[in-house]
């Protein structure tokens, strides 16, 4: 390190910093917890995705770190101090990522230092650096650009080839005698994956008393609510149980989370395996697939396993479950039509007496979009019924086959942003289970 500094107030000093390099004994956990920091105004006002908390969440993860906290915070110093003293003080590893720049609104550097009360020190090899880069690049460095080359005394630069901000790493001690790791990295994402990569997921890593990876597998579900299936899964949900299982619900679809934290990636997936034949004893049919599938995917792989092809008619999702198989399996030859129903005036004479939302037009929609395709299924949807509030409101469908003709009543009970996505998963999975040769539920 330099000789030059700026000296900032030290109003918020609590922790002092320990010199580098370090020893990755403990005072560290087996299991350690770490927090993502992201920085800037685009950030909590929304005009920004913050992606970078999410890519560093799942790399911590990966690692075997549980993260334990993600804070998003303006460019104002308070908050930056705020929060870093929080953090320090509450997990093992902080990462943050932005306020590295050489503007008045970066002030990671400023902030870090005032949390841990200790002065900014000039490092020559990193102001060497960034001057070589503009000079590189034939352009004449800003003075305001020094700055970047300003670190909490103790902490060590974390090289950024490509570009003008390096990190920081630095070990603060806590009063009781643990230590927490402070990486903080620019929020450009390019230059911070580099960096990741380079650098700071080794010294993770030599952090570990022992070596540690997590991985995740997910299940997914349809046919019931979330509570109902949860119920079908007793004591698996529990938040001490290894691995652990958690649950969500998107769109009427819900994806079981296995997590398992091991040595080794095997171990994990070894782990992990007695859960995942559990939930399939369990649920049976209610398992659709896992990781990226949707029902969709599902229902291509069986229509193509059994040589058959599809035709789709569809009022009430204004064609959804015709976008969504095109969109998977466009190439594959299996639908063979999708026609989008939007008015009476598309049906012949044959359904001029039936209601639009009726089971009578469904079947007449079934056959018509089979036979005029010559496709082996067709499928159909009527209409929304007029009023989608109502308990007893429903949807009907069809599904003509070479065997016959299955009626199909899906029910309408959904918040109204989701009715015509989950009409078009009920659609679908119903088309699935009568693959699969399941009984289904009308």
């Amino acid at each position: 390190m330099g000789t030059e500094c700026r000296v900032l107030s030290t109003e918020y000093s609590l922790i002092p910093a320990l010199p580098l390099p370090f020893s990755p004994s403990p005072p560290y956990p087996a299991v350690m917890r770490a927090e993502v920091i992201a920085i800037g105004d685009e950030l909590t006002t929304g005009q920004r995705l913050d992606t970078n908390t999410q890519w560093l969440s799942q790399r911590l993860t990966e690692l075997g770190v549980q993260v334990a906290f993600h804070t998003t915070i303006t460019d104002e110093l308070d908050d930056n101090v705020a929060a870093f003293r929080a953090a320090v003080n509450r997990v093992d590893i902080v990462v943050a990522t932005g306020g590295l720049g050489p503007t008045a609104d970066d002030l990671t550097r400023d902030a870090i230092a005032a949390a841990i009360g200790t002065k900014l020190v000039r490092d020559e090899a990193s102001l060497a650096h960034i001057e070589n880069l503009f000079a590189s690049r034939g352009r004449e460095m800003p003075e305001r650009n020094q700055v970047q080359a300003d670190f909490p005394d103790g902490s060590t630069p974390i090289h950024n080839p490509n570009g003008t901000a390096p990190g920081i790493e630095m070990q603060i001690a806590r009063a009781e005698g643990s230590t927490c790791m402070l990486f903080a990295l620019p929020g450009v994402p390019a230059e911070m994956h580099e960096m990741w990569q380079a650098s700071v997921a080794a010294r993770i890593r030599e952090l570990q008393p022992e070596p540690r990876v997590t991985r995740h597998r997910s299940i997914k579900c349809f046919g019931v609510g979330e509570s109902q299936l949860e119920a079908m899964l007793p004591d698996l949900i529990r938040r001490d149980r290894e691995p652990r299982v958690g649950i969500t619900a998107s769109d009427a679809t819900i994806t079981l989370r296995i997590t398992a934290t091991g040595r080794y990636e095997q171990a994990c997936q070894a782990a992990m395996e007695p859960t995942v034949a559990t939930i399939y004893e369990l649920l049976g049919t209610l398992v659709y697939g896992e990781e990226e599938d949707e029902l969709q995917h599902t229902v291509l792989r069986l229509l193509e396993q059994q040589g058959l092809t599809l035709a789709v008619a569809d009022w009430a999702t204004e064609g959804l479950v015709s976008q969504w198989l095109q969109e998977t399996g466009g190439d594959s030859g299996v639908l063979k039509s999708g026609v989008t129903i939007s008015d009476r005036q598309q049906l012949t004479e044959l359904t001029a007496d039936m209601e639009d939302h009726s089971a009578e037009t469904a079947i007449v929609m079934a056959e018509m979009v089979r036979t005029t395709t010559s496709a082996n299924i067709g499928l159909a949807i009527a209409a929304l019924p007029p009023d989608v509030n109502t308990s007893s409101a429903h949807v009907c469908a069809a599904l003509a086959m070479p065997e016959g003709m299955h009626k199909l009543r899906f029910p309408c009970a959904a918040h109204p942003a989701i009715i015509k996505s989950r009409t078009a998963k009920q659609a679908l999975n119903a088309l699935r289970l009568v693959l699969l040769k399941t009984p289904v539920e009308t």
